[in-house]
């Protein structure tokens, strides 16, 4: 694919599919284009917020306008890995043990309040995740291309939630909150229909096959060497900032790469920017981040954006 003959047209595509999520998650572009950021660079997404305030229907949305399979698991305390992975039961018939597949056998899969069950079931998404394949019994069993894992869960405050150990948060390559709609938003969910029957109606504007070419086509977006230059001035900052107990990991700064790469091409570019580092590092950055003791009082997404203007261009 050529990306500068194709940007238009590839920008033209990718706002009528934000468009189209926008009509169901009214007043939310921001975190519709963060949302669809994440899904182009082919990671996983973390939406962390209050109960009701559409993340769920977030996650539904994006599956329906990309014509992707969709799954749904309810985290519980009492759930178990295999009921996300799978499990073999042995078939009295054939005399043999069979594979039967669970719901992380999917293109999207919801991992609905993942903070509610317990690590050891939480840990039984990280080959996934990494990997794009299950192991059960010494098998490998490689999931559906593309695979997608939106996680939701509710403030770490509330009652009854594990919060996620720094090596799962790492496996979602960006952490999104939605927050209370506007009143004018608010207004229009209020007199507006039902709106699982809206998605359900909703178009297919980008198939699987061309989802897979666009995450291929992120790859080729270029970068300058000043721009590199930016990126790792960045992540050195993060490193030796007082607000922060550790810096940013190598992994952190591949993935602040890829999503600058396909917060770009969503914008119709060829190449990266540095506002491109600055709108997308927020929600790369702050969930891989601890807050030095001495910090505790401060907001850790206000920190980054504190840390991404002491940096010059």
């Amino acid at each position: 694919m050529n990306i500068s003959n194709q940007a238009t047209q590839i920008r033209d595509t990718l706002q009528q599919a934000g468009n189209s999520i926008g009509q169901i998650i009214l007043g939310k572009r921001r975190q519709i284009d963060l949302a669809l950021t994440c899904l182009l660079a082919g990671g996983h997404l973390l939406i962390e917020d209050l109960p009701g305030v559409g993340k769920t229907t977030l996650a539904l949305t994006l599956a329906r306008t990309f014509g992707l399979d969709f799954r749904r698991v309810q985290f519980t305390s009492d759930l178990l890995p295999a009921d996300v992975t799978g499990i073999s039961i042995y078939d009295a018939t054939s005399q043999q043990f069979k594979f039967h597949p669970g719901p992380i056998f999917t293109q999207v899969l919801l991992a609905d309040e993942i903070n509610r069950t317990t690590p050891k079931t939480q840990s039984a998404l990280l080959e996934a995740m990494e990997e794009n394949q299950v192991t059960q019994d010494g098998i490998s069993r490689a999931l559906p291309k593309p695979f997608f894992v939106v996680a939701t869960q509710n403030p770490s405050e509330q009652i009854g939630t594990f919060p996620l150990p720094e090596s799962q948060l790492d496996r979602f390559l960006m952490r999104i909150e939605i927050g209370y709609p506007d009143q004018q938003a608010e207004r229009e969910l209020l007199l507006g229909r039902d709106r699982r029957q809206q998605i359900a109606q909703l178009p297919v504007i980008i198939n699987p096959q061309n989802l897979l070419a666009l995450q291929k086509a992120v790859e080729e977006i270029h970068e300058s060497k000043a721009l590199l230059d930016y990126l790792l001035a960045l992540i050195r900052s993060s490193r030796l900032s007082p607000w922060f107990s550790s810096g940013l990991s190598p992994r952190a700064g591949l993935a602040l790469q890829k999503c600058a790469r396909a917060w770009a091409l969503l914008h119709g570019r060829d190449h990266v920017l540095p506002e491109d580092v600055q709108q997308v590092m927020p929600s790369v950055a702050a969930h891989r981040l601890q807050i030095h003791p001495d910090h505790q009082q401060d907001n850790i997404d206000e920190l980054v954006r504190r840390l991404i203007m002491q940096v010059p261009v």
